[in-house]
C-alpha cells in the first residue's frame, strides 16, 4: 500500500492515519468538518489535500449510521481501488450498502477492537491498535485484492487480524463491548445523587467498573442505535440474573432459615458463574489468563517514584506483568499493586524491602 484516503478524522481515523503515515504511506484526510482534517494533518497524520487520482485504499471512519452513505459516495467518485470501514457494527452497514446498489466486491467491513474514552483527532495515537484484535468480515463477494489491502492495513497498524461473520461480530461486541458500556454507565449514574460521604469512600473497585462511563454519550447513542437487538438480548439475560439476585438478597433478610439458605445459594451461584466467566477473559498478549501474585508497595506521590520502583524490580530480575495504582484518600500517597509470577513475588518483596520500600501484606 502506497496511498490511502481516510474519511473521518476522529479518534479512529486519525490513529489509523498516524500509523500509516509513520510507515511511509501517503495519507490523504477528509472530514465533513475541515477543522478536524486540518488538525489531524497538523499532528502528522497526512495531508488534507485531495488526492490527484484513486488511492490504494479508502478507510471510512465515520459513525455507523453514516457508513453506508459515505462508502457509496466514495465509490461513485472512484476514489480508491478498495474500500473498508472501521465502525463498531458490521451487519447493518453492509446490508445498507447492498441496498444502495454498491459494488460489494470492492468493500470489506472491519472493526479494530481499540479505543479511548476521549474522541476527536487530538485523541489519536499511532500505537492505538498495536497488539489489538482487528476484525475483518469478508464475504464470498469480497475481492482478493481488497482483502489483501485490509490485511496490509492491519499489519501496518501492528494489530492482530481476526476473521468473523458480520452478524456474529455484532452479537460478540454486544456482549463484550456495548453492554459493558451501558452497565458501567448505570452504575456510575447511582453516584450522581449519592451522598458526598458515600462518594468519598470510592475505591479502586468503583473506579474500575465506572471507567468507561466517562465516554462520549453522543458517540455511544450512535453505536447502540446501530446494534440495538443484540444488546437488548444480552441485557435481557442480565435482567433475569439481576431479578434473581434481588430476590436472593431479600431472602437473606428473612427470619426463616430455609429462605436465608436459599438466598445464600442464589448469591453464591451468580458469584461462581462470574468467576467462571472471568476466567475466560484472555490474558496477556491474548493468551490464556494467568494467575499472578500481587506485591503491594506504598508509594509517595512524587515525581520519579514509579520509575524508581520499576527500576528496582528490574534490578531484582523480576518482570512486572501488570500494575494498578490505588490512591489514598486525603493523602499524597498510594498503593502500587505489582502483579508478578507467583514464584517471583517473594523475590521481589525482599528486594524492594532491602531498597527501603514499604511492602503491604
Amino acid at each position: 500500500m502506497r496511498t490511502a484516503l481516510v474519511i473521518g478524522a476522529g479518534l479512529m481515523g486519525t490513529s489509523a492515519a498516524l500509523a500509516l503515515a509513520g510507515r511511509g504511506v501517503t495519507v490523504h484526510l477528509r472530514d465533513h468538518d475541515p477543522t478536524r482534517s486540518r488538525t489531524a494533518a497538523a499532528l502528522g497524520a497526512g495531508t488534507d489535500e485531495a488526492p490527484e487520482g484513486p488511492v490504494d485504499l479508502a478507510i471510512v471512519a465515520v459513525p455507523p449510521a453514516h457508513v453506508a452513505g459515505t462508502l457509496a459516495t466514495a465509490m461513485r467518485e472512484g476514489v480508491a481501488r478498495g474500500y473498508l470501514d472501521v465502525a463498531s457494527v458490521k451487519g447493518g452497514p453492509r446490508r445498507e450498502l447492498a441496498a444502495l446498489g454498491a459494488d460489494l466486491s470492492a468493500y470489506i467491513g472491519t472493526h479494530p477492537m481499540a479505543g479511548k474514552e476521549r474522541s476527536g483527532p487530538l485523541a489519536g495515537s499511532a500505537d492505538l491498535f498495536e497488539g489489538r484484535p482487528w476484525v475483518l468480515t469478508p464475504t464470498p463477494e469480497t475481492a482478493t485484492e481488497v482483502l489483501n489491502l485490509a490485511l496490509e492495513l492491519v499489519a501496518l497498524c501492528r494489530a492482530v487480524p481476526v476473521v468473523m461473520d458480520a452478524d456474529a461480530h455484532d452479537r460478540a461486541v454486544a456482549l463484550v463491548s456495548h453492554t459493558p458500556q451501558l452497565i458501567s454507565s448505570m452504575v456510575a449514574a447511582r453516584l450522581e445523587e449519592a451522598d458526598e460521604t458515600a462518594v468519598r469512600l470510592c475505591g479502586q473497585g468503583i473506579r474500575d467498573v465506572t471507567r468507561i462511563a466517562a465516554s462520549d454519550p453522543a458517540m455511544w447513542v450512535e453505536i447502540l442505535s446501530a446494534n440495538p437487538g443484540p444488546v437488548a438480548d444480552v441485557l435481557t439475560g442480565i435482567a433475569a440474573d439481576l431479578a434473581e439476585t434481588v430476590e436472593s438478597l431479600r431472602a437473606l433478610q428473612s427470619a426463616e432459615d430455609g429462605e436465608r439458605r436459599g438466598g445464600t445459594a442464589g448469591i453464591e451461584d451468580v458469584l461462581r458463574r462470574g468467576n467462571a466467566g472471568r476466567v475466560r477473559v484472555p490474558g496477556k498478549h491474548g493468551t490464556a489468563p494467568a494467575a499472578y501474585e500481587v506485591v503491594a508497595v506504598l508509594i509517595g506521590d512524587r515525581p520519579g517514584e514509579l520509575a524508581r520502583i520499576f527500576a528496582d524490580a528490574g534490578r531484582a530480575g523480576v518482570n512486572v506483568e501488570d500494575v494498578r495504582i490505588e490512591h489514598a484518600t486525603g493523602q499524597q500517597a498510594g498503593l502500587v499493586q505489582l502483579m508478578v509470577e507467583p514464584s517471583a513475588a517473594p523475590v521481589l518483596a525482599a528486594a524492594l524491602r532491602e531498597r527501603g520500600w514499604s511492602i503491604r501484606q
